[in-house]
């Protein structure tokens, strides 16, 4: 996974110099046959996530860095934000602290059009999120809302990823029930 990508170009010309060599070389040193494997990159900048379709063209798979497409697209330090996002807070300016709970108007946009227009030039691009959104409850609602694939959080945020994952599944099914039944 190629981090930190801001253009197609990066992507090509570090998965050329550098995975492709190095995948070669621990071959050839540990006398091994081929396997398959896939490069990908976190979508981290919002450039990125506005140019996916290019960048689909070099990658295999998203996984969107949540924490710094945050820190980038709202233009917040993560050094920083103790100091005045409590202020933010309390004076309604921000609902929630967005590097706990995905800031699904702003920050969650990049996410859905870097989706749709990484699976425009390629259909079965997988894409997922990684960070603390992931283990977050509504974080997790979202990504299954816009058909992302996975969330990757920390271990001691798994419980309540799968929870909140099997909740939204929940959630949809009866929408639909209901909308079917009308009830």
């Amino acid at each position: 996974m190629i981090p930190l990508a801001g253009n197609v170009k990066e992507v090509g010309n570090v998965k050329e110099k550098v995975v492709k060599p190095v995948h070669e070389e621990v071959f050839e040193e540990e006398d091994r046959d081929e396997i398959e494997y896939k490069v990908g990159t976190m979508i981290e900048i919002p450039r990125a996530a506005l140019t996916a379709d290019k960048i689909a063209e070099e990658a295999e798979f998203f996984s969107f860095g949540t924490n710094d497409l945050t820190q980038l697209g709202l233009g917040f330090s993560r050094d920083d934000v103790g100091t005045f996002v409590p202020n933010y807070l309390d004076e309604g300016i921000l609902d929630e602290d967005p590097f706990q709970v995905l800031d699904q108007d702003g920050i969650g946009e990049l996410v859905e059009i870097g989706t749709k227009r990484g699976r425009q030039m390629k259909e079965d691009l997988s894409v997922g999120i990684c960070g603390e959104h992931g283990g977050e409850p509504s974080s997790v609602k979202f990504c299954y809302r816009s058909d992302l694939d996975y969330v990757s959080c920390s271990p001691y945020r798994v419980p309540v990823a799968r929870i909140a994952a099997a909740q939204v599944v929940i959630e949809d099914e009866l929408e639909v029930d209901e909308g079917v039944d009308g009830y």
